[in-house]
């Protein structure tokens, strides 16, 4: 077990990168990022939050659309400073409509 107080949170000031996956099938869902608060708020409801930075706060994933995301586990890497929420997502998870937001190939 890791406390929130040992996640290196000075490395990418104050934010940490979270990979969002599906928890059965491990598929990516998204990229997003959280500050103190949103693990906070995460761990504390049971329902992923991220710090938005194109709104400079944070919000609880899916408030507006109802694509909810139920966290059932929170990973951290061996270094302290990248994260993954394991959920139960409801609806697409990428704001495009997509399942997942890595949808597009790269040439």
């Amino acid at each position: 077990m890791v406390e929130v107080d040992e996640l290196d949170w000075g490395k990418s000031g104050g934010l940490i990168p979270v990979v969002t996956q599906e928890a059965d099938t491990l598929e990516v869902l998204t990229l997003a990022y959280a500050d103190r608060e949103a693990l906070r708020l995460t761990l504390e409801t049971g329902w992923a939050h991220y710090f938005r930075r194109s709104h400079g706060r944070v919000m609880k994933k899916g408030v507006t659309s109802g694509n909810v995301q139920r966290v059932r586990r929170v990973l951290t890497d061996c270094d302290n400073d990248a994260l993954v929420y394991l959920v139960e997502q409801t609806g697409p998870a990428c704001h495009l409509g997509n399942r997942t937001c890595f949808h597009k190939a790269v040439h």
